[in-house]
């Protein structure tokens, strides 16, 4: 039996859902809104929930455990980016070092007198080409 198992299996392995959801978190903490289908808004809901509280937090421990969440991967700096990112200049970022800071700096900001329900879902009535499957547009609250 499956009691107080509140989660959506969505037909993958338990390590193809922890990637698949941490690829969804970074792409809705960088673009802010994402289609998808209905069931796996759902279940990212939760976790784009937890990540926003997390934030909120703005503790060593927090920002820790948000990377392990999002599987955040850092490339290494060389002396020459590092001085220039000290200077304000992030080009060198890679997407993951972007994603955090927009999540720690930008939306922490923006959800800190808000005590849950960060997260929008929003039924499309076109299904999916190919297989019908149910879309959805899943958004941070403005």
């Amino acid at each position: 039996m499956r009691h107080a198992k509140h989660t959506f299996k969505l037909s993958r392995t338990g390590s193809h859902r922890r990637c698949l959801i941490a690829n969804m978190l970074k792409s809705l903490i960088d673009n802010e809104r994402i289609v998808t289908t209905t069931a796996k808004a759902k279940e990212l809901r939760r976790h784009a929930d937890k990540v926003i509280t997390y934030a909120k937090k703005d503790t060593l421990a927090a920002k820790r455990k948000v990377i392990s969440k999002l599987m955040i991967r850092y490339n290494t700096l060389t002396p020459k980016e590092k001085r220039a990112a000290k200077n304000g200049n992030t080009s060198s970022y890679n997407v993951d070092r972007k994603v955090i800071n927009k999540l720690f700096i930008d939306l922490k900001d923006r959800f800190k007198d808000r005590n849950g329900g960060y997260t929008r879902v929003l039924k499309l009535e076109a299904p999916r080409v190919g297989d019908g499957g149910e879309k959805c547009i899943i958004e941070y609250i403005k």
